[in-house]
């Protein structure tokens, strides 16, 4: 099968949005507990096109959206700005045929191209299988968290992990006033 890597377009929502349900229902890879509308989609889709920021689809020959993958700021400060914390997602049906690993190498250039420095990874612990895609892509592990969340009545361990895009770049001027 033959897959691609292009930025999403509002009809592709309803299918991020069903991707996205899928992972709440049935995955610690998302902490919430609640299925989400259309409408909360097209608003997280319209956050990150405000913010200049890509939301990318791994498509099949047909063009159906198979997964999706974003990323937005880490934390709302200025001194952060040059971090983000991405997100990928792959139908349940199409896990283990390398979606992962081509939306995220897709993602790290685009990050790259918006001139980010560092991306974020927040991982359930438990998430053996997305730790390793992470390091395979050079991510490394900086910081674990035990019992920072719950979900299907048990605690949830976080781990966060870092790739550095742009090993040696110098951190930008201070503005003059």
């Amino acid at each position: 099968m033959t897959y691609s890597v292009r930025d999403a377009v509002p009809a592709d929502l309803p299918a991020i949005c069903d991707i996205y349900n899928d992972a709440v229902r049935s995955t610690t890879a998302i902490w919430n507990e609640q299925p989400v509308d259309l409408a909360n989609r097209q608003a997280w889709y319209s956050a990150r096109q405000a913010q200049h920021y890509p939301t990318l689809v791994a498509v099949d020959g047909a063009d159906q959206v198979l997964g999706y993958a974003s990323f937005g700021d880490w934390r709302p400060f200025e001194g952060f700005r040059h971090t983000v914390e991405h997100s990928v997602y792959v139908r349940a049906d199409q896990r283990g045929h390398g979606l992962g690993p081509l939306l995220m190498e897709a993602l790290i250039e685009r990050a790259r191209a918006c001139n980010k420095h560092v991306m974020v990874a927040a991982i359930e612990s438990g998430n053996a299988a997305s730790v390793r895609l992470h390091e395979r892509l050079g991510f490394t592990i900086n910081g674990q968290m035990p019992q920072v969340g719950t979900k299907f009545g048990r605690w949830l361990d976080l781990t966060f992990m870092q790739l550095i895009l742009n090993p040696g770049a110098q951190p930008p001027a201070i503005p003059e006033e």
